[in-house]
């Protein structure tokens, strides 16, 4: 396993663990960072034993407390464009062939909450906040802010956070639906991997199109959606994945999948 500089890959059965590990910096998503979490992605993809993948941040303080101001400082208009950046980063978690949870256990703000947000589920600390506070910099959140904050609260709550910079905490996130479930701290990672484990006992190919079928879906208009669905749903019915999970259901047993 691959030694990273700003996070740690821990590997704990079937889940695969991504901790931003700048502690002393709030956990803040420096560029190396960033490179350090594509390259820990891709060796999770390529490990055929790991199912899901869970990010949060190292200690009890901060999930992750947005881009390094220092970096940021230095940016210019073109640096927008070059790749490997905050948005491409997270466009590429969204898009994770591997299901994707984000345990936010303190700070989640600028950078860090939209990487909260790339995430397919978002649980949380009662003492986590959540905040987008680009504006004070005058800049914006670029890192899929202005959008996934949107589609998952609404415009009118997305643009009361952006535009004050408001922060919340993990009850208030929960209410408006920024994240799925809300938890005591010493809960956490207890309700996370019990998520996951959900998660690990349904059918993997299922999963994996599952996802395809929602993201590339909510994209689109309904009738299109529903088109994906289809295709997706034709792709499962010709799997012996489909065969051992619905003789299994039969039989009364618990299915043997093997991603066929």
């Amino acid at each position: 396993m691959e030694v990273y500089q700003n996070i740690e890959v821990n590997k704990k059965g079937r889940l695969g663990y991504v901790l931003i590990n700048r502690p002393e910096l709030r956990n803040s998503l420096s560029k190396e960072t960033l490179k350090d979490i594509v390259d820990a992605l891709d060796e999770l993809r390529e490990d055929e034993t790991i199912g899901c993948v869970i990010f949060t941040g190292k200690g009890e303080k901060s999930f992750a407390a947005g881009a390094d101001i220092n970096q940021l400082r230095q940016k210019t208009a073109l640096d927008v464009f070059k790749p490997g950046g905050m948005q491409e980063v997270y466009d590429l978690i969204e898009m994770y062939d591997k299901p994707t949870i984000a345990m936010v256990n303190g700070f989640a703000l600028g950078g860090g909450c939209e990487l909260a947000l790339a995430c397919d589920i978002r649980i949380a600390s009662v003492n986590a906040k959540f905040g987008l506070p680009e504006l004070n910099l005058s800049i914006l959140p670029g890192a899929g802010g202005t959008q996934r904050l949107a589609r998952l609260v609404g415009k009118s709550r997305a643009l009361d956070m952006i535009l004050t910079g408001k922060m919340i905490d993990g009850e208030d996130a929960y209410r408006i639906g920024l994240v799925s479930e809300v938890v005591s701290p010493e809960e956490l990672e207890v309700r996370t991997e019990d998520v996951v484990g959900k998660i690990l006992a349904k059918g993997p190919l299922a999963v994996k199109l599952a996802k395809i079928a929602v993201q590339a879906g909510f994209e689109s208009d309904q009738r299109t959606g529903l088109l994906i669905e289809k295709l997706a749903q034709a792709v499962l019915f010709s799997t012996e994945d489909k065969i051992e999970g619905t003789s299994a259901f039969l039989e009364k047993r618990s299915p043997n999948f093997q991603s066929k």
